[in-house]
């Protein structure tokens, strides 16, 4: 957790970009970003050097070479520990035309963050500007992996509150819940499709360290979770670079995150490959047939991208794999041939696990569509017997655009440090969400339909033309009314009719 005097220094250093003309919170964070990453070869480079003093054998790997560059710079002058001690017009020059050209020569190194710096661009418009944003994130405390992690996702955060590109960070309260339902384990190969800041990734890893603690001593599990563990999909290539310096900075040394349009492309490099899909795809827009994948068109005939992607999913996963994805709510209950077609194919011939109702807001002020998360796992065989059903009315947060917190920060989240009261369990569902989850093939198939959430046998769900939607199964309960006896309401009856009668007698008397 971020202090006061850190969240300060990063408001400045978005504060100081915003006054020194750099308006856009997404170019914001790409200098950032890159600026980080400089200061990360640094460091590298320093450990190394590190590393071959105390052995004595000669540095294996040099981040940095010796000699000069083409334009006759020393190399040594283009590391972040030599070039913050600059005066600011040296510093612009070093930067904009040695620093950032090295970066573009290191794309050809074999890591994806170093392939995502091939087109880096140096876009901060003056001396004085740099100068102060090197000093300024020189002085913010990245020694440790979490505080790393923590000064990056706010951030990100950030993005999200400067009102644009919203859409790019899914509510990392919300990616937590989908990660502990799924809880990945140190075999998983997992991936996100449509990857952005790579949240669900970054959550994942951290599930990993925090219930393994002792995963990374071995040597063929770090080296599965540093290479081969967490892969992401995005065709955005500014959004590719930001998901990798995230990675990088939660202690992922080499994630594959790539450029892929992942409904475009045949995935048949990629069939049956992962153990778990964590995603929060597009909702909005179609696609024309001439630019989808046929693999996916041969599970759904659709346009929607919605559906599409569910199909993707169900692609890339390997038999036994799961999935949890977050859905507009049109998914659940559309009357579509593919619709209904896409439901079908996941409930009898996958297992469809739960379906989990989000508050109206979640995704406010950036959109106001009612969205689900839905939890399968491929199977190729069927095997769904009951679905569990949840109706998450809070998720700690408000759900107006302000989305502001309803309860003290030791109270939120889906493991609040503090135990939740009743009174607290109105204004945040997660923790309640995730306990009821682990029993949902035990006690939770004793609920009422009437509860916040309850179990659906696979044979009613059937009839009722697939449907997924919690309203359909949800039952209201009604308050019993005692009601009189009929004769005794006939009495009173007559009684009032006779009070009427003579009050309109007493009134026909007065006016004569």
């Amino acid at each position: 957790m971020l202090t006061g005097e850190i969240r300060s220094q990063i408001n400045a250093i978005w504060d100081s970009f915003w006054s020194g003309g750099i308006s856009n919170p997404l170019e914001v964070m790409e200098q950032i970003t890159y600026l980080l990453f400089i200061r990360r070869l640094d460091e590298m480079h320093t450990l190394e050097e590190q590393k071959a003093l105390v052995t004595g054998k000669p540095q294996a790997n040099r981040i940095f070479p010796t000699g000069a560059d083409n334009k006759g710079r020393d190399y040594s002058d283009l590391r972040w520990s030599r070039f913050k001690n600059f005066a600011p017009a040296e510093m612009f020059t070093v930067v904009g035309e040695h620093v950032f050209p090295f970066l573009r020569v290191l794309g050809g190194q074999d890591t994806t963050y170093a392939h995502h710096m091939r087109d880096a661009r140096f876009t901060i418009p003056t001396p004085g500007l740099l100068a102060k944003v090197v000093d300024m994130l020189d002085h913010v405390p990245m020694d440790d992996l979490d505080t790393k992690g923590d000064v990056y996702e706010y951030m990100l955060g950030k993005i999200a509150s400067a009102g644009q590109n919203g859409q790019f960070r899914t509510p990392r309260h919300i990616i937590k819940l989908m990660v502990a339902m799924t809880e990945p384990n140190a075999d998983d190969v997992i991936c996100d499709p449509a990857s952005g800041t790579c949240g669900f990734l970054v959550a994942a890893s951290e599930y990993l360290r925090a219930s393994y603690p002792k995963l990374l001593n071995d040597a063929a599990r770090r080296e599965h979770f540093h290479t081969e563990m967490f892969h992401g999909y995005d065709f955005d290539n500014t959004m590719l670079r930001i998901g990798n310096m995230n990675m990088v900075l939660h202690g992922v040394e080499n994630p594959d995150i790539r450029y892929k349009d992942s409904l475009a492309q045949d995935h048949a490099s990629d069939e049956d490959k992962y153990s778990l899909i964590l995603a929060n795809p597009p909702f909005a827009g179609s696609l024309d047939y001439e630019n989808t994948a046929k693999d996916l068109l041969s599970i759904v005939k659709t346009k929607k991208t919605e559906l599409l992607f569910l199909a993707l999913f169900l692609r890339l996963l390997k038999p036994g794999g799961r999935a949890a994805v977050i859905v507009p709510d049109g998914v659940l209950f559309g009357s579509s041939k593919a619709h209904t077609e896409l439901r079908r194919n996941i409930v009898e011939d996958h297992k469809l696990d739960g379906v989990i109702s989000l508050p109206a807001g979640s995704f406010k002020p950036y959109a106001s569509v009612s969205t689900a998360i839905l939890v399968f796992t491929k199977t190729n065989s069927g095997g769904t017997d009951h679905v569990w059903f949840y109706d998450m009315e809070a998720d700690g947060w408000s759900l107006d655009d302000k989305r502001q917190p309803l309860l003290d920060e030791d109270r939120l989240g889906v493991k609040p440090v503090q135990p939740l009261t009743d009174a607290n369990h109105i204004k945040n569902n997660l923790p309640d969400a995730l306990a009821r989850w682990k029993r949902r093939n035990g006690t939770e198939r004793e609920r009422p339909r009437t509860a916040q959430s309850f179990c659906v046998p696979k044979a009613d769900i059937a009839k009722h033309g697939y449907d997924l939607s919690i309203n359909r199964y949800k039952e209201v309960l009604h308050e019993e009314v005692e009601h009189l006896p009929p004769k005794d309401i006939l009495a009173k009856l007559r009684e009032l009719e006779a009070e009427v009668q003579a009050g309109i007698a007493e009134l026909e008397e007065m006016l004569k």
